[in-house]
Order: structure tokens, then C-alpha cells, then sequence
């Protein structure tokens, strides 16, 4: 069974300003690590068709798909959406990101390719049901897991998010969905500055201190994720890839390494063989030291495709 790459060349166009650490340069370098590595010739590469406005309605009010749509900047300038500034391609992208997110889905649960790999611009994790944040647009993962229950009848799913920064919008939108079981580690006291205020039996959310490294957090996956997960048996599993935890990163403080994201993925990749039929769509997140993200990368993906 293949790995599939999803991804857009205008993804790449999105962009929010000048030194802006979400730039189009984090992309181009996954791209190029892809290649270096040699995983061009491992994957199965896959242009993202554009998504519908009902596929995104599945997650977000109108009034912030609107928002979005009918606020294009013209070219050199910015416009906003809540928090995240918007170029004059951020539209065609954001359709774009989601319609890997509704394609990779539908193509994994077809049994086209056993799981999937999105190169996302805009992010997603941060973005509520109504409220654009923290780099994000639209909630990519939350559209992708919502297809799998509402058009394809799933009746268990796991998202998974490695992010340094809590999936605090990935947590709003499926607090009251018993059949999305969440679990993520996220340093404590960063932004988006919440968390696991009200204990939910379906949020395995665990924060932890800043400069927390790989022995700990492996700690957590298996004597919180893994339970959680054993218990939940998710018929798919999505992972917010970010690899801002890495001891590298600008934007966190944590020291997580290669190692660990394979190890990581690793452990998915067995709980998806158990329960999931291997069914994992996997989308990239933050990560703002462009060395560290490619390596990182290229680390989740030889998993994802078991490639030594």
C-alpha cells in the first residue's frame, strides 16, 4: 500500500508578511527534504483539489467561511480574519489545504492508499468553530475527521497532535463528540495560553513545562495516550503534525528530536494497525526552524511510508 503526499503550489503563495515565522519557505524546504531523502520516489504524489464550501461547513459558521472569501486583499497588502492575516492567494490556498484534508480522507478510507502525508498552508489547529487563530485558518483536521463520521459513517476516530502549542480549537469543536477521542502534549503557560479546563472524558490533553525532552513525553504516550487510545479503538487516526517541540524550534521550549517524532509516529502507526485497518492521514502543523522541521519531516514520513 502507498503513503500519498498531498500539497498545492499556491499553498505556497499564502503568506502573511514580511519575516512572518508561517512563510512560504516551510513548505519549499519540506519539499526539497522530501527529494534529498529520496521519498519522491517512495510517495505517491497528489495535487490538492479545492474543497466545497459545505465540506468546510461541516466544521466553521458561514459567517467566518464569508470572512475569508470575500475579504481578498489586493496584491502587496493584507487583510484580516480575527487574528491571521490574509494575502491575496490565502483563499485559493485555504481551499485548497482543506481539499487535501476531504481528499486524503476519502482516498485512505477507499483503500486507494493505506495513509497520507498534507503539507498544510494555511495551519489549522488553532481555528474554533467561528474564530481564526494563531497562524490558522480553517481547522483542516477537524474537517477531515468530521467527513469520516458524518459522510462516512466512522463511528470512532482519534486525532492525535504533536504540536508544541495546544490544539485548542481541535479541542473546542469535539468536546461534545464522543466518538473523536483527542489526545496531544502541549507546553504548559505558551500560547494559546488554555487547556483542559473542563476534564472531558474523550480530551487526553496533557500539558507539560517547558524544556520537557523526548524521555518524558514518551512517558506520556504510553501511560496516557496509549491506554486512552487501546480503549477508544479508532476506526482512523489524524495527527497535527507539528514539530515545534523540537529542541530547535524559536516559538517553543521543549527538546523533543527526530528520534522521538519517529517514535512517536511509530506508536500511531501500531494502534492504527490494531483498530484503524493502517487508515492515518497525517497534516503539517507548526515548526519554525526550517532545518528542524525538514529532518523532522522527513523523520514522520520514512514512518508513515516504513521506509529505513
Amino acid at each position: 500500500m502507498t503513503t500519498a503526499l498531498y500539497y498545492h503550489p499556491v499553498c505556497q503563495l499564502h503568506e502573511m508578511g514580511e519575516n512572518h515565522p508561517e512563510s512560504p519557505a516551510r513548505m519549499q524546504v519540506i519539499m526539497d527534504a522530501l527529494k534529498e531523502n529520496g521519498l519522491d520516489r517512495v510517495l505517491e504524489y497528489r495535487l490538492s483539489p479545492e474543497a466545497t464550501e459545505e465540506d468546510i461547513r461541516r466544521v466553521h459558521t458561514q459567517d467566518m467561511i464569508l470572512k475569508v472569501k470575500n475579504d481578498i486583499p489586493a496584491p502587496g497588502d493584507y487583510s484580516y480574519v480575527d487574528e491571521t492575516p490574509l494575502n491575496q492567494y490565502s483563499w485559493q490556498a485555504a481551499l485548497r489545504t482543506t481539499g487535501a484534508a476531504v481528499a486524503a480522507t476519502d482516498a485512505v478510507l477507499a483503500g486507494e492508499i493505506e495513509n497520507a502525508f498534507c503539507i498544510e498552508r494555511p495551519i489549522g489547529h488553532h481555528s474554533t468553530i467561528g474564530e481564526a487563530m494563531g497562524f490558522c485558518v480553517f481547522n483542516n483536521i477537524a474537517i477531515a475527521a468530521m467527513r469520516a463520521i458524518k459522510i462516512h459513517g466512522l463511528k470512532s476516530v482519534a486525532i492525535v497532535d504533536i504540536d508544541v502549542h495546544h490544539g485548542n480549537g481541535t479541542e473546542y469543536i469535539f468536546s461534545y463528540e464522543p466518538s473523536v477521542l483527542m489526545v496531544s502534549y502541549y507546553q504548559e503557560y505558551l500560547y494559546p495560553f488554555c487547556g483542559n479546563e473542563k476534564a472531558r472524558a474523550n480530551m487526553v490533553n496533557v500539558p507539560v513545562p517547558k524544556g520537557t525532552g523526548g524521555d518524558v513525553i514518551r512517558k506520556v504516550v504510553t501511560e496516557k495516550w496509549l491506554p486512552a487510545l487501546h480503549k477508544h479503538k479508532p476506526e482512523m487516526i489524524f495527527i497535527s503534525a507539528g514539530f515545534d517541540a523540537h529542541r530547535d524550534d524559536p516559538l517553543g521550549d521543549m527538546n523533543l528530536v527526530e528520534e522521538d517524532y519517529a517514535w512517536i509516529t511509530k506508536q500511531v502507526m501500531d494502534i492504527a494497525a490494531e483498530y484503524s485497518q493502517n487508515r492515518v492521514v497525517s497534516f503539517s502543523e507548526g515548526g519554525y526552524n526550517l532545518k528542524a522541521l525538514a529532518n523532522s519531516v522527513v523523520a514522520h514520513v520514512k514512518t508513515l511510508a516504513r521506509v529505513d
